[in-house]
């Protein structure tokens, strides 16, 4: 499956901790233990929006995302809980530790999963199936949690089949197994392909990882862009991205969904402003500067817009960094429609301000 035979076999997991959030809320509080749990909304007043679901609320449909109402509707009795990220990376930051004990070669996409590259293991163990089964066992003894793997020979193969048995799962899926793994599978199933992309193939008579290898990269390429590449190479089992413990940080932000809409310029400025605050101190904090600024809103009726500015210079200050965002939510003419969230958040950064730095979430939940 390796476009360079010279290669070694690699051996790829991918860890995605289970129903995460809620899971280390459930934990915490035993009362909360086989109840459908929210973390992250309210349904007091104009309510939220779901950060996360237990397995119970999932049972109703409940999903990340979703505002706080409808899963109220779809779950009268759905307990909301209020987000503690500092405790979740705290518990990130000790599953991170049981990974170190394996391999130096973690990847983390988020506070809640990550790849691991044990083609060569610290323990001498050989066996990436093996690994993956200490790792979770280790998990929920140390830390009351559980998690699922997917075992593989690259990080896409092994990213999808950790979602096939959860919770609490393992899933390997064995080199000369994984052209036929990705016929059989739905192109929903394909991680990166969204809802959009999912609809599209379908109108094409592309349902299945079968249908897709039928056509040409050119003719994959000219339908989907760059991303039809990488469809082509991947349903043939070929992706040879390497695990990256050190992953270059895109872009560092905030956001916030307030209590309640808000509508005066007043009150649009002082928010601006306070997001502004935290991503300055974000930026400073990991040395970091961009030159791109890129404005987040959210109406009250859920359409969302984003609008970016860049500069040839870097944003260096706190100010410019509200003076733009200030501009471009002006740009926007509101005309008195109220909002119920903004976000800002910086990219395009210079490589010299750039390196080293770990992207881990920094603009995700943090506020």
């Amino acid at each position: 499956m390796q476009d360079k035979p010279d290669m070694p076999q690699r051996k790829i997991i991918h860890i995605d901790m289970d129903a995460f959030f809620a899971s280390v809320e459930q934990r915490d509080n035993p009362e909360l233990k086989g109840k459908p749990v929210v973390v992250g909304g309210s349904p007091v007043g104009r309510g939220g929006v779901v950060a996360a679901a237990s397995y119970e609320a999932r049972k109703f449909g409940i999903r990340s995302a979703m505002p706080s109402k409808t899963a109220e509707r779809l779950c009268p009795n759905v307990i909301f809980i209020y987000p503690r990220f500092a405790v979740y990376k705290q518990v990130s930051a000790q599953i991170r530790e049981i990974f170190s004990r394996y391999t130096d070669l973690v990847e983390p996409l988020s506070l809640d999963e990550a790849y691991l590259d044990v083609t060569e293991d610290k323990q001498h163990i050989g066996s990436a199936i093996a690994i993956a089964q200490q790792i979770r066992e280790s998990i929920k003894a140390e830390l009351n949690l559980t998690a699922s793997a997917g075992i593989s020979v690259n990080k896409f193969v092994a990213k999808v089949a950790s979602g096939l048995q959860k919770p609490d799962g393992l899933t390997f899926i064995a080199p000369g197994e994984v052209e036929r793994f990705m016929s059989d599978l739905k192109v929903e199933q394909f991680y990166g392909v969204g809802k959009v992309t999912a609809q599209k193939m379908n109108k094409m008579n592309i349902l299945t990882g079968y249908d897709l290898k039928q056509f040409t990269e050119e003719f994959l390429y000219e339908h989907f862009g760059k991303a039809g590449k990488f469809y082509y190479n991947i349903v043939r089992g070929i992706d040879n991205r390497q695990v990256e413990p050190y992953r270059e940080t895109k872009s560092v932000g905030a956001e916030d969904t307030f209590a309640a809409d808000l509508e005066l310029k007043e009150d649009l400025n002082e928010a601006v402003h306070k997001l502004a605050q935290i991503v300055f101190d974000r930026l400073k904090r990991n040395n970091l500067s961009g030159r791109t600024v890129t404005l987040k809103i959210k109406y009250h009726d859920f359409v969302t817009i984003t609008r970016s500015k860049s500069h040839p210079a870097q944003v260096t200050s706190m100010e410019e960094i509200a003076a733009i965002a200030t501009g471009l939510l002006v740009a926007t003419d509101l005309n008195n429609k109220k909002i119920r969230l903004l976000g800002i958040s910086i990219s395009n950064f210079g490589n010299e301000y750039n390196k080293g730095a770990i992207g881990w979430q920094l603009k995700l939940f943090e506020h």
